[in-house]
């Protein structure tokens, strides 16, 4: 499993040539490494935005694949030919009826849970690293997940002919573990939570060399979700939204997005404006919550215990540079209990017709518990981020949603349960109203 490839051609001036530390500014050349060997401080890739601003258009964007690849020289790749699998430019939805059952006036779902080819947001920084992986000479790649990276790193690698090993824990919802084995990777399912399948990994990834999306390879992986902020501010019609809600794991998506809105500000593409960042955390695993509710500047670790399992990282990488940008920005950061949830889920189904998975159920239930607080202004241009597919956590919400209504082949049969459904919503409504 650890023959070398051929890496590809190098046919453009990369926009990228370093690493750089976000505390300490040291830096390093553009390899598999992920922590400063000076201060222990995450590395982030630099870029030239002079050469960005000299090749890089709107009408350059325009003219590019309908994938993220269309800001390839926003990304950290060099070859020309990228490992697309069409991720990228998934639907910014106008949720009017959402809007108006929140009394917002400017409301977007941005909806990774139809995104390709996995249905999360994670097909895009996993096709961003394992095109970085090749470069580097990788044959086999692996991640630590809580579900939706194991099956982006899955599918992707096959696609792109890696050998995969994956790591999760052994208690993830049924549909993310098939969704993973689909794809014949090496799936490891680990006796233990995120954080301890994490720190697993990090020994793999110094014992055995292979290219860990989440770990050595983690500076590169993370710069894919700036796609989620081009893709808005140029569905937007090359304008920045007033608010974003964005759900909080490691806190590394958040911090991305900002970066990504900066970036297009930075190289004249969008005009500057203030954007508040707000985050939503289940109540089970708050770390980042707690800590902007608490006032402080750092992290408690904490053992999740939530059905949001997807973004339960009790021991949050990124949550720091989070916490900044809320207070920032004037946003915010909440949690959410586990049947605000589930109410959060079946609103945004109910309303917009989008089935999310539990990260997406935390964020729209953190958006109206903001919108409630006077937090959000009706008139803000809003855009919430949904992450990923319902279908892949049909076990938190089935017990939630009813049952058909069994009935005989004859008309008599169907108008008799129609009637009685039509009664039962009747008292639904009534008692939601009260």
């Amino acid at each position: 499993m650890t023959q070398a490839i051929e890496r590809p051609t190098l046919t453009t001036k990369p926009a990228f040539h370093k690493l750089k530390c976000k505390e300490c500014g040291a830096e390093y050349e553009a390899e598999a490494k992920h922590v400063c060997d000076l201060c222990f401080g995450p590395l982030e890739v630099k870029y030239d935005y002079d050469v960005i601003r000299n090749t890089v258009t709107r009408e350059t964007i325009e003219a590019g694949p309908n994938s993220i690849w269309r800001y390839r020289q926003f990304l950290p790749v060099e070859s020309s030919d990228p490992i697309d699998v069409g991720t990228g430019m998934t639907p910014l939805v106008e949720a009017k009826r959402l809007a108006r059952r929140l009394g917002l006036k400017k409301l977007y779902i941005k909806n990774d849970a139809v995104n390709m080819p996995t249905l999360s947001f994670k097909d895009r920084v996993v096709s961003v690293a394992l095109t970085r992986a090749r470069e580097l000479g990788f044959s086999t790649v692996s991640c630590a997940s809580t579900g939706n990276l194991a099956n982006s790193t899955a599918a992707i690698a096959a696609h792109a002919g890696l050998d995969c090993c994956v790591f999760i824990p052994a208690d993830l919802e049924a549909g993310k573990v098939l969704g993973t084995l689909i794809y014949n990777p090496t799936l490891m399912a680990v006796k233990g939570n995120y954080d301890q399948v994490n720190r697993l990994c990090s020994e793999v990834a110094n014992t055995h060399g292979w290219g860990f999306v989440n770990i050595n390879l983690r500076p590169y992986y993370s710069e894919g979700s700036k796609t989620l902020g081009f893709e808005v501010a140029e569905q937007l019609g090359w304008e920045l939204p007033d608010h974003i809600v964005a759900p909080l794991a490691s806190g590394s998506l958040f911090g991305k997005i900002y970066k990504g809105f900066n970036e297009f500000v930075e190289c004249g593409l969008v005009e500057g404006k203030d954007v508040r960042f707000s985050g939503a955390q289940a109540e089970g695993c708050s770390p980042i919550s707690q800590a902007f509710k608490e006032g402080r500047d750092f992290i408690k670790p904490v053992k999740p215990n939530t059905i949001a399992k997807s973004i339960a990282i009790g021991n949050p990488a990124d949550g720091v540079y989070a916490l900044e940008i809320a207070k920032k920005t004037n946003g915010n950061i909440e949690d959410v209990t586990d049947p605000e949830i589930i109410e959060g889920m079946k609103l945004l189904a109910e309303t917009e017709g989008i089935f999310t998975e539990t990260a997406g159920g935390t964020t729209i239930a953190v958006l109206k518990k903001l919108v409630e607080a006077g937090k959000i202004d009706p008139d803000e241009t809003t855009v919430a981020y949904i992450t990923g597919n319902g279908l892949k956590t049909q076990e938190a919400i089935s017990a939630y949603v009813g049952e058909p209504l069994t009935i005989e082949p004859k008309l008599e049969s169907f108008e008799a349960a129609f009637e009685r459904a039509n009664t039962l919503n009747r008292l639904d409504w009534e008692q939601t109203t009260v």
